[in-house]
């Protein structure tokens, strides 16, 4: 059975930074969820000798981290 490899959750400082627009910061939490969204845009491929490859899906890997940069900016903290 795999392992799965601890990964540091993002600081709340750098979520309430995102939140505002923050450019770096946004870009630490989408480096944060990138094995998630490439594991969830694998699709297969049959090279020309009927071989299954799986590779990631450029385009819904675009369209996964433009949906959470939206709703990074959208993200409201309650007080």
């Amino acid at each position: 059975m795999k392992s799965k490899k601890h990964r540091e959750l993002p600081e709340f400082e750098i979520i309430q930074v995102a939140i505002e627009g923050d450019a770096e910061a946004i870009n630490q939490i989408l480096s944060y969820f990138q094995p998630f969204i490439n594991s969830e845009c694998k699709r297969e491929y049959k090279d020309e000798f009927g071989r299954v490859h799986y590779v990631v899906d450029e385009y819904m890997k675009r369209r996964m981290e433009t949906k959470l940069i939206t709703k990074i900016l959208d993200f409201k903290i309650r007080p």
